[in-house]
């Protein structure tokens, strides 16, 4: 990624990964950037275990911890599922617990951080190349608040229209 633009109005361009298929290999993106933000598009990434539970299973040799995506939410799917659900929630809100509410704004698209070496985990170019194959790129979704409140570890959440 490469930072541009003036401090007032800081922007960025994003180089997608050269991998053969992948559909943006070709595309730059350049997009605005937040207010009081660096190189975070959004306050709130959310990632599911069942989104990491399918790229464990995609490439059994690397290893998928929630720790080298660094999401903001961690929620736990149901039954050990495996696929990328986040990925239907895009436009729709998300309930937590008794009060917060949250706007599922896009997919959190990864950059080469998923694979550089973390404390205990290796450096592993196979990460992302399993998300950029898999799932264009994209591991979890981002979201903004809608409504405010405390969540705790456990709440219910449900998906709303």
């Amino acid at each position: 990624m490469l930072m541009r633009a003036s401090l007032d109005k800081p922007s960025y361009e994003e180089y997608w990964p050269d991998i053969e298929g992948l559909a943006q290999r070709e595309k730059v993106t350049d997009e605005a950037m937040p207010p009081q933000t660096f190189f975070d598009i959004a306050v709130i990434h959310i990632l599911t275990t069942s989104t990491v539970n399918r790229l464990r299973e995609l490439y059994p040799e690397g290893r998928f911890e929630v720790r080298r995506f660094r999401p903001n939410i961690v929620i736990e799917s149901g039954s050990g599922e495996k696929d990328f659900i986040e990925n239907l929630w895009v436009g729709k809100k998300l309930a937590i617990g008794e009060e917060t509410i949250l706007k599922i704004t896009g997919p959190c698209t990864r950059c080469v951080m998923t694979t550089l070496p973390q404390a205990d985990l290796p450096r592993d170019l196979g990460i992302l190349h399993t998300v950029a194959r898999y799932n264009q790129v994209h591991a979890g979704v981002y979201a903004s608040v809608h409504r405010g409140g405390t969540i705790h570890r456990g709440d219910r959440v449900q998906v709303e229209e």
